[in-house]
């Protein structure tokens, strides 16, 4: 196991993680962040440098944990020897075994392996699969003209929306949550349009794998061309300082799908697969 903490390889490990696009996406992003002010505070763990056959981002040891959330404490994988990330995963002192977490990944043989490993550690695995979509900006953006100087308006979000957004996330609605969503507002790109009185109706934002993220429109102001608007607006920001227009979505997310299918996007042939682990001692 190798940590690498040269700024000089982390650049280089970029550029090398492009070559393996779209499966190194989730690395990709997350080096990038890294790169740009690392404000999740992570560093990458290698199997060897510079011919690496696994890669692993973590969170940094000395960085403030809550071993109950795993929004935060989230690892992402990039292998191109599945018995390469196997042995750093048996490795001592690569993951923290103590705590919940996730690891994501867009390769099909992350499940089984991770699975095998945690089992042999007593800890629970939740999988949960989605859809990878990538989105490229169009160059002409729908009309936002009325959007400007008045109600509705096509902003950003601030931290003080994290609550709206923590109880319309389906993966929210608890202290865990809220922490991570006012995390990701005050680092990351988002987009968001608000109503008369100043409230989000409609918003996306980005998380720390430069992922876009928590595309939600409130049911009451829906079938008005606010998610579009949204999702390219954050596309186009994205893509302004060079990140990867990258997204997920889930099989049954008609709606979402749907409105994928009208924008300049390609579904990947590679899944997104988030693992969420859990010791015996915070379970049930």
């Amino acid at each position: 196991m190798l940590v690498l903490n040269c700024p000089i390889k982390l650049l280089i490990l970029e550029k090398m993680l492009k070559s393996y696009f779209p499966e190194s996406l989730k690395v990709y992003g997350a080096v990038m962040n890294m790169n740009r002010g690392n404000p999740f505070q992570k560093e990458v763990v290698v199997d060897s440098w510079p011919d690496f056959k696994a890669v692993i981002t973590r969170r940094q040891k000395e960085a403030e944990t809550d071993n109950l959330d795993h929004y935060t404490n989230a690892y992402a994988v990039f292998y191109k020897d599945v018995r390469a990330y196997q042995r750093l995963l048996e490795e001592h002192d690569v993951i923290n075994w103590d705590q919940v977490f996730q690891i994501q990944g867009l390769q099909s043989e992350l499940h089984d392996v991770s699975k095998a490993v945690a089992n042999s550690k007593q800890l629970d695995v939740k999988l949960t699969s989605f859809k990878t979509v990538q989105v490229f900006p169009h160059p002409l953006l729908p009309d936002t003209s009325s959007l400007k100087g008045s109600a509705p308006r096509l902003t950003y979000l601030s931290v003080a929306d994290a609550d709206l957004l923590n109880r319309t996330w389906s993966r929210g609605g608890n202290e865990q949550c809220l922490r991570y969503i006012m995390k990701l507002i005050s680092c990351f790109p988002s987009v968001c349009v608000r109503d008369d009185k100043g409230n989000p109706v409609s918003w996306s934002l980005t998380d720390q794998f430069s992922t876009m993220c928590h595309g939600y429109t409130l049911p009451e102001h829906r079938r008005k061309g606010y998610s579009q608007l949204v999702a390219l607006t954050l596309a186009r920001k994205l893509q302004s300082q060079g990140f990867p227009c990258q997204g997920n979505v889930q099989d049954d997310n008609t709606a979402s799908i749907s409105l994928l299918k009208n924008l300049p996007a390609e579904f990947l042939p590679c899944r997104f697969h988030r693992l969420i682990l859990t010791p015996a001692a915070f379970s049930g």
